[in-house]
């Protein structure tokens, strides 16, 4: 079983990004590495980025390219230094560990408009991503904001924090998984739309890739520290499992399989 994400400790605050609400960054760190830092105390918390790594490592397993993960661990001097009044906030709110998300220099965002010609916008690697957002219930990758990167001819799929709205709602309990594995999924907005029709040839294949065992893996790789308790799963260990029913009820539906019976 995985163990969590490496733990690196940033040297120095580079630039905010500002493209996206939650105002992420760039930050060197002590494995001399570059990292986009995506914050604790950011827009809805920690969930998001448990959403991150769980569905990062989802795609992973589906053969998508996604940009490894790694925990950063975030000092309160780092702050200090910071003039920007709005960024030294959210630093000062996001003191301990955060995610990093490794820098891909020279990368540049996938335009939905382009010719579906390349290697990188086949037909298997776009119905896999379709896959995985309709799996994960993602909301955030239209032709808006495609959340793609082209990276040395490939694409990469970045920015899994909109998924699985499912945990949002357990501030009163553990809710029921047979309900987000019911759940619908809308594609018309998607950027990949157009390939809908290939979902179904990887559907079986994808399908045999995935189990509780799987998730559990996954799972293992998020910090405790994200995993805040809530009524029903008191520590981060049952909120593994709960993750992990919730994925497996989803797993074992097709109501929300795209290009099938979900549409």
């Amino acid at each position: 079983m995985p163990d969590p994400l490496p733990r690196i400790r940033v040297t120095r605050y580079v630039t905010p990004l500002r493209e996206g609400g939650s105002l992420p960054g760039i930050v060197e760190a002590d494995d001399l590495g570059t990292y986009v830092i995506k914050f604790r105390g950011a827009g809805q918390g920690v969930r998001v980025l448990v959403a991150e790594v769980v569905v990062s490592g989802l795609a992973r397993r589906l053969g998508l390219r996604t940009p490894r993960l790694v925990a950063l661990d975030l000092a309160a001097d780092i702050a200090r230094y910071e003039a920007d009044e709005e960024v030294q906030d959210l630093l000062q709110a996001s003191i301990g560990l955060n995610l990093g998300i490794d820098f891909l220099p020279g990368s540049f965002g996938y335009d939905g408009g382009e010719a579906d010609t390349t290697a990188s916008a086949a037909d298997d690697v776009a119905a896999r991503i379709l896959w995985l957002d309709a799996f994960t219930a993602n909301v955030d990758r239209s032709w808006r904001n495609p959340n793609l990167l082209r990276w040395h001819g490939d694409l990469w799929v970045i920015d899994h924090g909109a998924s699985l709205y499912f945990h949002h709602a357990w501030g009163g309990g553990v809710t029921d998984p047979a309900r987000f594995a019911a759940q619908p999924w809308n594609s018309d907005d998607h950027v990949l739309a157009a390939h809908l029709p290939q979902v179904p040839a990887v559907d079986a294949e994808i399908r045999a890739l995935l189990s509780p065992e799987v998730f559990a893996e996954i799972l293992a790789e998020v910090p405790d520290e994200w995993l805040e308790p809530v009524p029903g799963a008191e520590t981060p260990d049952d909120l593994r499992r709960a993750y992990v029913a919730f994925l497996t009820a989803r797993l074992g539906s097709r109501s929300w399989t795209p290009g099938g019976d979900g549409e």
